[in-house]
């Protein structure tokens, strides 16, 4: 049976833990959050701390930003919804009704006790929907089935036009990434898709004086690197200059910020050498300063 939190159900609180992970995951502020949803700062606010349930859409655009799939935080949403709507204890209350009233559990498919007449009717859709439905499933399986063939045939070529068309786009950005080299620099690595798996290498990690973890982040398939901070003060200032003598930074800017993770727009470089990360502590206090070999 659902239990009440500080702010509401349990349900609710689930969830808003399970929001605040991919928050960090994102390394994005409140107000960037914000800037790259439909949903406001103080919005965030309150679905972060559970003190109001997030419309399903904004926990879908939050998985989108973190790169997770959706299935594990749709599940929880549906409980917290049920259990702020009161859904799941009207469900509870039915159930426990009809065990007082001695109502039969549900036979399994087979059983041998007949169906009553009043069910009948519901328990099968109209034959017009289920033609309509196999008639929408056979005409998506052949549209998938049609783009397979399209992709298969795109990837395998043909002949040397193909291979000059391969060799025009190798410096281009890959089908895995949204930029590469110059056209990556100032972009936020999420949306640009270059800190996936597989796609992205940690070439420096340090703790300064004050136990903040500076990182540096480099993606060989987006020709970039960024640099990134955990556990900073609000005020702190992060910069991560490359060799050529390009320069990003970002800045923690609320206790989100310093619960989570933040990161610096990417810088275009040409390998992981020589990236120098500077950590400016809020105050006003002496920089730390790290280099890639």
């Amino acid at each position: 049976m659902s239990g009440t939190g500080a702010h509401g159900p349990v349900e609710g609180a689930r969830l808003a833990a399970a929001l605040r992970e991919l928050r960090g995951r994102t390394g994005l502020s409140l107000a960037a959050l914000a800037a790259k949803t439909a949903y406001s700062k103080s919005s965030w606010e309150r679905y972060l701390n559970g003190k109001s349930l997030p419309p399903r859409e904004a926990a879908e655009a939050l998985c989108r930003l973190a790169g997770e799939r959706g299935g594990r935080v749709a599940a929880l949403w549906e409980l917290a919804d049920a259990a702020w709507s009161g859904r799941g204890r009207s469900a509870e209350r039915a159930s426990e009704e009809d065990v007082r009233e001695g109502a039969a559990p549900p036979l399994d498919e087979g059983g041998d006790a007949a169906q009553r007449p009043e069910d009948v009717p519901r328990s099968a859709p109209p034959f017009g929907v289920r033609r309509v439905t196999l008639v929408v499933g056979v005409a998506l399986a052949l549209a998938v089935t049609a783009v397979l063939v399209v992709v298969l045939e795109w990837r395998a070529g043909t002949g040397g036009a193909g291979r000059q068309a391969n060799t025009a786009v190798s410096s281009a950005p890959s089908a895995r990434t949204g930029c590469h080299g110059a056209a990556c620099d100032g972009q936020d690595p999420l949306f640009m898709l270059c800190g996936g798996e597989g796609l992205v290498t940690t070439v420096l990690r340090r703790t300064t004086t004050g136990g903040r973890h500076l990182q540096v982040r480099y993606s060989k398939a987006c020709g970039a690197a960024w640099g990134r901070l955990r556990g900073g003060r609000i005020g702190d200032r992060l910069e991560l200059r490359a060799a050529g003598g390009s320069s990003q930074n970002t800045r923690v800017t609320d206790r989100f910020d310093a619960d989570g993770y933040v990161f610096t727009p990417m810088a275009a470089v040409s390998g992981p050498e020589k990236l120098r990360v500077c950590l400016r502590p809020a105050g006003g206090g002496p920089a730390e300063c790290f280099r890639t070999s």
